[in-house]
């Protein structure tokens, strides 16, 4: 291997595409090409469709031999994620599959067994994928907890990230527009982050009309707001503000995993050594990695919050006060296990604050997305209808954190009734 080469350049290459017009067909060329023993038996080669995302096409590839029991299918299935048309705008394809290189290094994703010109193909992780409601059954918050504090306490930012050049270190010119814009708003922090990804998405916003132009701006204004508010989070007990983040953590990436330990023990040891009395939990895993990015841990964790109420956006359903606490004191607990440092009731405290004053970011994080998606998905959702509900969200927040919803003697909004509801 030269010099030259990188982590991408060494995970395998299919030369093929999946064409969505000839689904099977063109999968089955691409898992024969990966898995050539089954051509001999290609007749029972079958596909299963999975449709909980809205991006992207998810195929579960399984050779159905006679006498060969499920598990054993399973064993040998194979995913393939084809890229929504367009989608290369949102998302950086070589930092996604070196990112979950490095989870599947830490035994926290599945095998990468190559990649094809527009997407994935990776080992399958059995499991149930979960809906909106099982993100609020208690084993399933706290399974989720615990992955989580393991993912932001041992996972590098380095193999998804750089060092930001400062802005006069980028010749002026159209192709680099991006990265000056980046620099400029998060001068010294490492890019691509979470802020610096909204920035590129705001700058591949249409800009046509005199409406398009006017929402653009008032969405940079926002970010550039936010930046200024948000930017310098510190991390959990004054660690690194910026942890690898998920940044996708809805309901369908979570998988049930179906293995005898999946409900854990009710009791362990916490980072401290004493034994702790905790509530029964199931084992989860994460999938698609699209948007993993440097954030702040409490981006990452409002984000998971928001997701409670589906794409439907049911706030009534959100967690409340007593309920964050307990998932943050659990997502904690894992956290200072895997980082061998234990955590102390101020961070506890600290890190309740900084994810309420996150609550509001996903709302315009994913209004950005949905207002890109909207031009270039072919997909039939309306994007462009979600973006506003969560456009809501935001200035939802932001009117309450200003006060102007209270001194205009407004109603509280269902989503922030939620938010500071107790029990």
């Amino acid at each position: 291997m030269g010099s030259d080469s990188s982590p991408f350049d060494s995970i395998r290459y299919i030369p093929l595409q999946y064409d969505s017009s000839d689904s099977r067909n063109s999968a089955l060329n691409l898992i024969l090409t990966l898995r050539p023993e089954w051509r001999e038996s290609k007749d029972t080669v079958d596909f299963v469709r999975f449709t909980d995302g809205i991006t992207n096409t998810l195929l579960k590839a399984v050779n159905n031999l006679p006498g060969v029991s499920e598990a054993e299918i399973d064993r040998e299935a194979v995913l393939l994620r084809a890229y929504g048309k367009g989608t290369d705008v949102l998302i950086d394809r070589e930092k996604e599959s070196l990112a979950h290189c490095l989870l599947a290094r830490h035994d926290l994703a599945p095998t990468l067994l190559a990649r094809f010109d527009n997407g994935l193909l990776y080992k399958y992780i059995p499991g149930s994928v979960c809906a909106p409601v099982d993100l609020r059954r208690s084993e399933v918050w706290r399974g989720v907890a615990r992955r989580l504090g393991e993912w932001h306490a041992t996972l590098p930012i380095s193999s998804i990230s750089s060092t930001c050049p400062t802005p006069t270190q980028i010749a002026p010119n159209n192709k680099r527009a991006s990265l000056r814009a980046m620099a400029c708003l998060t001068p010294s922090k490492p890019i691509p982050n979470v802020w610096t990804v909204m920035q590129k998405w705001i700058l591949a916003l249409p800009t046509g009309t005199n409406a398009e132009r006017t929402r653009r701006d008032q969405l940079q204004k926002e970010l550039e707001w936010l930046v200024k508010l948000l930017g310098d989070t510190p991390g959990i007990g004054g660690s690194n503000p910026f942890i690898f983040a998920h940044c996708d953590l809805l309901s369908g990436n979570v998988i049930i995993e179906p293995t005898p330990s999946s409900a854990s023990a009710s009791r362990r040891s916490s980072a401290s050594g004493e034994s702790e009395d905790l509530e029964t939990a199931v084992c989860v895993s994460f999938i698609d990695y699209e948007y993993t990015a440097p954030a702040p841990a409490s981006f990452d964790i409002a984000n998971h919050f928001a997701e409670w109420g589906g794409f439907e956006c049911d706030y009534s359903v959100l967690p409340v006060r007593s309920v964050r606490r307990a998932f943050l004191r659990e997502y904690l607990q894992s956290y200072s296990l895997h980082q061998h440092c234990p955590y102390t009731e101020s961070d506890l405290d600290e890190l309740f604050d900084q994810v309420d004053r996150f609550r509001g970011v996903p709302g315009l994080y994913w209004a950005i997305w949905a207002l890109i998606q909207a031009q270039i998905s072919l997909i039939d959702f309306d994007y462009a209808s979600y973006a506003e509900v969560r456009l809501g969200e935001y200035w939802a927040w932001k009117r309450e954190f200003s006060g102007e919803r209270e001194k205009g003697h407004e109603k509280m909004p269902v989503r922030e009734q939620r938010w500071a509801q107790e029990e």
